[in-house]
């Protein structure tokens, strides 16, 4: 309860602007083999480990960091802490330039030798990894929302573009080559925005959402990328050049089906609640 006096109401004000580390170099899906280690000393635990991809890695104010604190491929071997900017041994190390979401800062997050008092733990002991895919679960319906977004925007310019643009003597939405894409691009974003929904009206009654969330973001993130590339496509040469938004909806796409856990890592999630039910 401490914690969250102190952190939520800055956090929701954007005062502090948060991050969250649980992916590292050379474990991205593999998040329960992570190498970033915290061990207690007294009252204490020291971390050390790198952390890469995280937004607001570098400028965040506030950290919350999984670590490992037990042994590699274990049940409750991962332990959430909170860190600050400017705690002596936390430090953002190298900004990634990336081919998208380029006003988004994604960067690592070094520790080393990090000491943090035992206050700065968040839960339990072993309860990270429980906490990480609680946190997964809502975060995809972020990533799946920021689809729609994206392949909304493509598809209202290339809509509005079809329309003005004219080649032989008429405009080319009444190409049936155009129009079809058209189609597509109208339908399947109707139907990741409906998955999106269910998804936001089972979280807010409290309902588990590991299945609905997952495919919401398999599906949207991969309607995103299509619907831009399909957009490029309706503006030709145009669609290729910074003049014309669709270029950014094409970059920004792609990263849709990456965050918050690959459209392949997506589909195992989804694989594993059907056999499941």
């Amino acid at each position: 309860e401490e914690q969250k006096q102190k952190y939520l109401p800055k956090l929701a004000t954007a005062e502090f602007i948060g991050a969250w580390g649980l992916t590292e170099p050379n474990t991205g899906s593999d998040a329960g083999n992570m190498k970033t280690i915290a061990v207690k000393e007294g009252n204490d635990w020291v971390l050390n480990g790198t952390k890469s991809w995280i937004t607001h890695g570098k400028t965040g104010d506030v950290a919350v960091v999984v670590c490992r604190t037990g042994e590699p491929r274990t049940s409750g071997n991962s332990t959430a802490f909170i860190v600050e900017r400017g705690t002596a041994g936390f430090s953002g190390g190298k900004k990634e330039n990336k081919l998208g979401m380029r006003a988004s800062e994604t960067a690592e997050m070094i520790f080393d030798n990090c000491r943090l008092s035992d206050a700065q733990r968040l839960g339990e002991v072993g309860d990270g990894f429980r906490q990480a895919l609680k946190i997964l679960d809502g975060g995809r319906i972020s990533i799946a929302a920021l689809s729609i977004g994206i392949a909304k925007g493509a598809y209202e310019a290339a809509l509005q573009y079809s329309k003005e643009r004219h080649q032989f003597d008429q405009p080319i939405s009444n190409f049936q080559g155009i129009s079809f894409k058209l189609a597509d691009m109208a339908t399947e974003i109707m139907a990741a925005d409906l998955l999106v929904w269910q998804s936001c009206d089972l979280k807010e009654r409290g309902e588990k959402v590991t299945k609905q969330g997952a495919m919401a973001k398999y599906y949207a993130s991969e309607v995103a990328v299509k619907t831009a590339n399909d957009a490029v496509q309706i503006f030709g040469g145009y669609g290729y050049t910074k003049d014309f938004p669709v270029e950014k909806f094409y970059r920004d796409a792609k990263l849709c089906t990456i965050g918050e856990g690959t459209s392949e890592i997506q589909k195992l999630v989804i694989a594993r609640e059907v056999l499941n039910d």
